[in-house]
């Protein structure tokens, strides 16, 4: 058995490309994407020698071969490639959110090794494409930094009531009707006159499907299909709510879906296991099916909000925070996420006006 050691280096520039990264892979998917040695190395800006003599050191590691040579036809990696390659970005979407965990308190306590007047807000947040990208632009533009630690929705908003962080990140679909899973989830964790909420994205929500749509799903309804296999998020996140709710509507019970109870910790997760085969489809937002080349039903839009007690929301740190999310800078660095949108981004609202659970009816005059 193979075993995996990890390191980590400094940099002074933030970047926007995903940790954990490894040689192997990058050569491996570009073999795969270009069906050419010599393509991929050119598209690496590498030398034709340089991945020859990488992909034979690591077959010789392995005690495998990682492609196939066929005369007259394209390089194509091996069967253990394939599968080496799917294994490794299955595994990398999985733990993804733990590395960034430990990545932002790292940094966190280098920020403030190096510089006394660092800002540093610490926050819980639902995963989300959107907010390593934040994280990167506020340390670069405004020398603040996010300690971030991605957990559900529901728990985010209890760690902010624990006074764990500052700033806590959920997201609610459009569906807030009185009486609905989301607000028997979130009316009891969120106060008004306590908390007030900052409009971050807008994301649409919907169904990852496998290139060409084989299985021909087309909505809710085929997810209780025998012959359909489901891949879910984990209880107590946003989006396992959302498609919870989705469901009750239809009238579909949850135990009647293949795979209802096969979790997944992210977006990216559940694409990974839809592209990679291990399920039909997944439930999530279109930018992660994207990243994976799948087809994406939308079903819903969403709005992903930051929450902070009443008394932080003018704090320094805060204002700033909403000050940056304003700027075209930053809105520009979203424009490439499919399903995003940036309405009202940074604004204000106090629950009354985003969530109908809090809209108190004005006492009827007297007579």
């Amino acid at each position: 058995m193979l075993h995996v050691k990890l390191a980590y280096t400094f940099a002074r520039a933030g970047g926007m490309r995903m940790q954990l990264e490894n040689p192997l892979f990058d050569i491996l998917s570009a073999i795969h994407a270009s069906g050419s040695v010599g393509q991929a190395a050119a598209r690496l800006q590498l030398s034709y020698r340089h991945v020859w003599g990488e992909l034979k050191r690591w077959e010789a590691t392995l005690d495998a071969g990682l492609i196939v040579w066929e005369r007259g036809k394209r390089a194509r990696l091996s069967p253990f490639g394939e599968k080496l390659l799917f294994a490794e970005q299955r595994a990398r979407m999985r733990v993804q959110p733990q590395v960034e965990n430990l990545i932002a308190e790292m940094e966190r306590e280098f920020a403030l090794a190096f510089d006394p007047d660092v800002h540093v807000i610490p926050m819980f947040a639902s995963h989300d494409l959107a907010l390593s990208r934040l994280k990167d632009f506020l340390a670069r533009d405004a020398n603040l930094y996010l300690d971030l630690q991605f957990s559900g929705s529901l728990a985010c908003i209890e760690a902010l009531s624990r006074g764990d962080c500052l700033l806590a990140g959920f997201h609610v679909s459009e569906d807030r009707a009185r009486g609905s899973l989301t607000e028997k989830a979130f009316k009891s964790l969120l106060k008004p006159g306590r908390h007030k909420l900052i409009n971050f994205v807008g994301r649409q929500q919907g169904l990852m499907l496998a290139p060409g749509n084989p299985k021909r799903i087309e909505g809710v309804l085929d997810l209780k299909r025998a012959d359909i296999r489901f891949v879910n998020r984990q209880s107590g996140s946003g989006t396992r709510l959302e498609i919870e709710q989705l469901l009750a509507s239809a009238a579909i019970a949850p135990a009647s879906v293949n795979g209802f109870e096969s979790a997944e910790p992210t977006h990216l997760a559940v694409a990974a296991a839809v592209s990679s085969k291990l399920a039909d489809v997944g439930f999530g937002i279109q930018a992660a099916a994207a990243a994976f080349g799948l087809d994406f039903l939308p079903l819903t839009r969403e709005q992903y909000y930051f929450v902070c007690l009443k008394e932080a929301v003018d704090q320094a740190p805060i204002r700033k925070l909403r000050e940056l999310l304003q700027r075209s800078e930053w809105q520009g660095l979203i424009a490439d996420l499919p399903g995003y949108d940036i309405d009202g981004a940074g604004e204000v609202l106090r629950l009354s006006q985003a969530l109908p659970w809090y809209a108190f009816r004005k006492p009827k005059p007297a007579p």
